[in-house]
């Protein structure tokens, strides 16, 4: 069966969330599903879903629950006769929500963080809206039941990977222009500069680090509202021409290639779908145990990971990588087989079984409530 999906994703800029519904949507559309993909005009996702010959509907909501936006998508539910609406973010659940009122479209909703859900009646309506919740670990999952929400409605689907690309390392030059020491060790953590990924804890880990192995060099890619807290801590630390700052980059995924360890400092995380490209390119992994993270790396087979906010384990677990280099080969080689298990088609797989079930549902729904219609109006009618 040919599914029609409307992708819903609001956010600026350009993140993981972003990249797994571009990913979910291409491979849907190559397999014969429309996909529609409603995004901010101008935004990457906007931009890189017109490029993959994807439709894109403008969706630019000056707050959750803007009205004309909502109609806007609702005009493109019945119009495109979509099957099932899929809000990708947090944000998006809300103008979803909206947007199917009047309809019998059902809407999924992903969940790729593991914070709490807000306790306030929006929150309670907007997510009790929907048909299905997408998790994307069973750290996710597990928050979300443990905040009120029906464990029947919940799937785990894990974030995928593409496998089939080949991305070659940052040549010399780019990090030379980034400032990192021609040959030595290098460390890299793409992540944005948010609390919950705790970019301070990076700096104090490659701080212990150094005392171990002093050539060590660290890039962090990846900007945010901690970025002055960040370069604080830094310079406190004496660590200046040690880590470097490179901000969004468009080549993310070449710098991850070129490290020695790939890193990731989260004091809570969903999932941490960046780790998924670690795995892809073969790269040992240094992490901490936050949230999902522990699904994706095994801990002493794909990677070494550390408890949350303890710089001093994610350091010693850093300098191990660089020192012992059979043990990241180990890793490493172990680390490229199990990205197998997190390809977009397997995502892709899951992610339309949960589709066909909501459709379904909502299929026998929508037979009952004629029926009961008919059998009232036959009642009324009854001599």
């Amino acid at each position: 069966m040919s599914l029609r999906i409307l992708h819903i994703d609001t956010e600026h800029g350009w993140r993981g969330g972003e990249r797994q519904a571009l990913w979910l949507a291409g491979e849907l559309a190559r397999r014969g599903h429309r996909s529609v993909v409603a995004a901010r005009t101008g935004e990457p996702l906007a931009l890189r879903s017109a490029e993959a010959g994807l439709d894109v509907v403008p969706c630019s909501p000056l707050g959750e629950l803007d009205p004309r936006a909502a109609l806007q998508l609702h005009t493109a539910i019945r119009r495109e006769r979509i099957d099932v609406v899929h809000a990708h973010t947090a944000h998006a659940v809300a103008i979803g929500a909206l947007a199917t009122i009047g309809t019998r479209t059902p809407m999924v909703v992903a969940r790729r963080v593991d914070f709490p859900l807000r306790t306030n009646a929006g929150t309670r309506w907007k997510y009790g809206r929907a048909a299905a919740i997408i998790a994307v670990s069973d750290a996710v999952r597990r928050v979300l039941v443990d905040g009120g929400v029906n464990p029947s409605l919940v799937t785990v689907v894990p974030d995928g990977v593409d496998v089939h690309r080949t991305v070659g390392p940052a040549s010399a030059e780019t990090l030379t222009g980034l400032g990192v020491q021609h040959g030595a060790p290098l460390v890299v953590q793409v992540a944005q500069l948010v609390g919950h990924k705790d970019p301070i804890n990076f700096i104090r880990a490659v701080a212990h680090a150094r005392r171990i192995v002093p050539t060590m060099q660290a890039l962090l890619v990846g900007d945010g509202p901690l970025r002055g807290d960040v370069e604080r801590e830094i310079h406190t630390l004496m660590l200046d021409g040690v880590i470097h700052l490179a901000g969004y980059r468009t080549d993310a995924d070449a710098l991850l290639a070129a490290a020695d360890v790939v890193a990731l400092s989260s004091r809570e995380e969903g999932m941490g779908s960046v780790l998924l490209d670690a795995l892809a390119f073969g790269r040992p992994v240094a992490a901490t145990r936050a949230g999902g993270i522990p699904e994706v790396i095994v801990d002493g087979e794909t990677g070494l990971l550390a408890e949350t906010r303890d710089p001093e384990g994610l350091g010693s677990a850093i300098a191990r990588l660089v020192t012992d280099t059979q043990l990241a080969a180990r890793l490493a080689s172990r680390a490229a087989a199990r990205a197998n298990e997190f390809s977009v088609e397997r995502m892709t797989d899951r992610t339309i079984e949960v589709y066909e079930r909501v459709i379904e549902g909502a299929a026998v729904a929508s037979r009952t409530r004629r029926a009961s219609a008919s059998i009232s109006d036959s009642s009324t009618r009854a001599p």
